[in-house]
């Protein structure tokens, strides 16, 4: 069956990258072409080789076949809409960071993304400067992840224990009690930093900084999102906080029940 596969790439332009500057894959998965063709455009900036699938199916194939450092994906998509292919990718290529986007009035969709395993979204219509913005957070995070995969034999601890929550961070698994979690990568990620550090508060800066690596180009609303999400996940009510409290004005600080 033939998809609707980009036959080439975008290249980043000549007088583009650094010399420090390595070149990324990222693939744009986004049907309607005059839009993937600006994506590809301008993320070929970062610098970036950028492959474009326009179908959902298409989109999978080029996925499997090789290594990406980042997924840009349309969530209405023929053949296989983004939230199933999503879910697919989070299945079989659990690392790779990937951006969503989405309608302006799919809020819906916008979570339902986020809980399959999205990193980040962005709504059209979109600005390319902060689609840009997004995509280097997403690599610069990426580049963090691997780095922690690559210590993995380290003498660091691979399981925590909190009260009656426990993380796995080999098998990155998480059980509250005897029941397991089912916690999206970026969940996974905060929740293990908060476990290893008990009792301190981080602020939303700190976290971005330390848990997504975006520095200060982040934004407060993607913390304020997975915690959200995460402390649903653990039980957590607004006012009766089991693990995750907030600090008003400063922060959040994790903290197990006696």
């Amino acid at each position: 069956m033939n998809h609707a596969i980009a036959t080439g790439t975008f290249s980043p332009h000549p007088t583009t990258p650094r010399a420090d500057s390595a070149v990324r894959n990222i693939l744009v998965i986004e049907d309607e072409r005059d839009i993937a063709d600006l994506i590809a455009l301008h993320l070929s900036e970062l610098p970036a080789n950028v492959t474009i699938a326009h179908d959902g199916l298409g989109g999978l194939d080029l996925a499997m076949q090789r290594q990406w450092d980042a997924i840009v994906l349309d969530i209405r998509l023929p053949g296989l809409n983004g939230l199933d292919l999503c879910r697919e990718l989070r299945s079989k290529l659990s690392p790779v960071p990937i951006l969503m986007l989405t309608a302006r009035s799919g809020e819906l969709d916008r979570v339902l993304g986020l809980e399959l395993g999205a990193d980040d979204y962005l709504t059209k219509p979109f600005s390319v400067i902060e689609l840009q913005a997004r995509v280097k957070a997403l690599l610069r995070r990426s580049a963090i992840t691997t780095a922690a995969r690559n210590d993995a034999n380290s003498q660091k601890p691979t399981t925590l224990v909190q009260g009656h929550l426990k993380v796995d961070r080999l098998q990155r698994r998480a059980w509250l009690g005897q029941t397991e979690i089912t916690l999206a990568p970026r969940e996974f990620d905060l929740l293990w930093h908060f476990m290893q550090q008990p009792g301190r508060v981080f602020t939303r800066s700190e976290l971005l900084d330390e848990v997504w690596g975006l520095s200060h180009d982040g934004y407060d609303h993607t913390v304020n999102s997975h915690i959200n999400r995460l402390r649903s996940k653990l039980g957590d009510e607004r006012t009766d906080a089991g693990f995750i409290h907030t600090v008003w004005g400063v922060g959040y600080r994790f903290e197990a029940p006696a």
